[in-house]
């Protein structure tokens, strides 16, 4: 086999295991809330402690892998996840278990940013838009079959195997690597950017935390609103030091480039709109419908072969067509997916979700690999691992801030309905804390009447989430069409080959 396809094998390799570790714990969750006794909060917490570290050290991964060689930070970033995972599996409370998936996060940016960068050096053409495709199904398919995966391992082995299985794998990639990849870098690279570190982590990390206790904490409290400023002025502050540097590990100078802010806005709703909803899905799927894990992850297959049906199949289209079509298209599809799947009532099967896995399917496919090959083809390649880290910076922040968003919202909409069946107001928090992250809650009276609430509580939510996500979907693509201009495009891009837009 040629030496640049045994590259895009061990990149992909790589990806979809980092990718499978955002989706494959959802449907664990019920399980690790069990033994590890979480509350919801923590269960939103080992789902966003991996994404917010991965959107945190993307950019710094990137620059880091153009000064250092992307090689190099790929294979160390291999090892730390492998570690990382390792440790997972062995955690014996929620902080232990929301610590190790940080640092797997660290682990998964460094492999993640320089990922795009490889491909792009090894690929040109019509080549590079099957790499793209590749690559965009082994996208799609990590996410949405993370499901499936961490089903089967935890009714069958148990939940943390979903980590340590991850361990073999590493060391596969890491030998692997070392073999097949060729060491390259940006020489004139400006290097390590700690005040920039510092700034988006902490400004990720206030807002995070404000979206996450506002309904605890009251979203007029001081806590709340000093959180909540203090992510603007610190991220402000990142802005401010970036701009202010010759050579920024984040750019915002390549924003002036519609198409590029196109590319992130589409990074954002999709990971926002879409990905974070996998979280929520699965505990309705398990807790209120009564499936078991694995159960559920099948359930999750038509979504998951669709998109992998339909990426490559974007990938080469993103050569004939305007990339605006593929971006803006897949993003309404996908808003269309999430408006199909909101009309969940009490006593609804499965099978009310079937028609917007299968049309988010097409969505998700549509706009994964020429996303992917947007975001990397409007600046010169020596920026590549810079714009890849930026791409997928917004595609993990959307995640973090969705779960985080959305979490309020499901979680606001909940104790309204709860706060209008009569309930005494001083039992609607703690019951609506309990339903959000189990979907059911004990009584000492009508036990029935009880689950009959919760569940009807519960399903409410999830409408909301949907509801308001769908939206969000048809906003950005809107942008997108409007953004994404094919005269953006640098020599061997995407749209190279396409019809003027």
């Amino acid at each position: 086999m040629e030496r640049k396809w045994r590259v895009l094998i061990v990149v992909c390799v790589a990806v979809f295991m980092l990718l499978l570790d955002i989706t494959v714990v959802n449907v664990a969750l019920p399980n690790i809330e069990d033994e590890l006794h979480t509350s919801f909060t923590d269960l939103q917490w080992v789902v966003d402690a991996y994404a917010l570290t991965l959107a945190a050290t993307m950019l710094n991964a990137g620059s880091l892998g153009d000064l250092l060689g992307r090689k190099r930070v790929f294979l160390v970033a291999i090892a730390l996840f492998t570690l990382a995972s390792a440790f997972c599996g062995a955690a014996t409370s929620p902080l232990w278990l929301i610590v190790a998936r940080g640092a797997q996060g660290i682990g998964g940016a460094g492999m993640f940013a320089v990922s795009l960068a490889i491909i792009s050096q090894e690929f040109h053409g019509r080549e590079r838009g099957t790499a793209f495709g590749i690559w965009g199904a082994t996208v799609g398919m990590a996410v949405a079959i993370g499901p499936l995966v961490g089903g089967a391992l935890t009714t069958y082995v148990g939940w943390r195997w979903i980590f340590f299985v991850n361990v073999p794998i590493g060391i596969a990639c890491v030998a692997a690597g070392v073999r097949a990849l060729h060491e390259t870098r940006d020489e004139g690279h400006g290097g390590f950017d700690l005040p920039g570190l510092l700034t988006l982590t902490a400004g990720l990390f206030a807002l995070v935390v404000g979206l996450f206790r506002g309904n605890d904490w009251g979203w007029s409290s001081g806590r709340i609103v000093g959180l909540l400023a203090a992510a603007i002025v610190l991220l402000v502050a990142f802005a401010v030091i970036e701009l202010r540097q010759e050579a920024p590990m984040f750019d915002f100078r390549l924003f002036r480039v519609p198409t590029f802010t196109g590319a992130q806005i589409t990074a954002f709703a999709m990971s926002s709109g879409m990905f974070a909803q996998f979280l929520f899905i699965p505990l309705y799927i398990e807790n209120v419908l009564g499936y078991s894990a694995v159960g559920a992850g099948v359930r999750f297959l038509p979504l998951s072969l669709v998109s992998f049906v339909v990426a490559p199949i974007a990938g080469r289209l993103s050569a004939r067509m305007p990339v605006k079509l593929l971006l803006g298209g897949g993003l309404a599809i996908i808003g269309v997916a999430l408006l199909l799947m909101s009309g969940i009532k009490l006593g609804s099967g499965w099978t009310t979700l079937l028609p917007g896995f299968i049309v988010a399917g097409v969505g998700i496919g549509l706009v994964n690999a020429p996303l992917a090959s947007t975001a990397v083809s409007v600046v010169e390649q020596r920026k590549a691992g810079m714009a890849s880290g930026i791409n997928n910076t917004f595609r993990q922040i959307g995640i973090a801030t969705g779960i985080a968003a959305l979490g309020a919202i499901f979680q606001s909409r909940i104790t309204s309905h709860l706060a209008a069946s009569g309930l005494p107001p001083q039992s609607v928090h703690r019951l609506a804390q309990a339903i959000s992250s189990g979907g059911s809650v004990p009584s000492s009276g009508n036990r029935e009447s009880a689950i009959r609430l919760a569940h009807s509580s519960f399903i409410a939510g999830l409408n909301e989430i949907l509801f308001v996500a769908a939206f969000l979907l048809f906003a950005a693509a809107i942008l997108a069409v409007v953004l994404v201009r094919r005269k953006d495009f640098v020599a061997s891009g995407p749209a190279a080959a396409a019809e003027p837009a």
